[in-house]
């Protein structure tokens, strides 16, 4: 597979929103980007609140600018804070440095970004991840 597409991307969708489900998270929404940043899909559950889309396209498009998962942004904020924030001015504030933004991977092979926004940060991750692990992909979280 040499690029990601529609057809995984909603796959990584429903897998990603299932595992919310199953651990009976606060509402969610997933968006799934491609290798260039282009929105593949977004969905919302029912009764998210108001900024989640954007936090969700914040944290995928976060991972793909700089090529690692917000996992890792949010560790490099903790150590470099003026290095993230220089780099969120250059994105014009796009970035969303807290856990929740994946790297979709096929092998070596950089396939785009999915983010979640609506619970904790650690647990939207792991929808993230299970989403991806589900598609037969592998999931680069930081």
């Amino acid at each position: 597979m040499a690029e990601l597409t529609l057809d995984t991307a909603r796959k990584i969708l429903d897998a990603a929103l299932a595992k919310g489900v199953e651990k009976k998270l606060k509402p969610l929404v997933v968006t799934i980007l491609d290798a260039r940043g282009a929105v593949k899909v977004t969905a919302a559950q029912d009764g998210t609140s108001l900024m989640r889309a954007e936090i969700a396209h914040g944290k995928a498009y976060g991972a793909l600018a700089l090529g690692m998962g917000s996992r890792a942004l949010y560790q490099r904020a903790q150590e470099q804070a003026y290095f993230i924030d220089s780099v969120n001015t250059l994105a014009q504030g796009r970035l969303v440095p807290v856990p929740g933004g994946v790297l979709i991977m096929d092998g070596s092979t950089l396939l785009g970004a999915v983010g979640v926004s609506g619970d904790t940060s650690d647990n939207d991750e792991t929808c993230a991840v299970a989403g991806i692990e589900a598609a037969g992909l592998k999931a680069n979280a930081g």
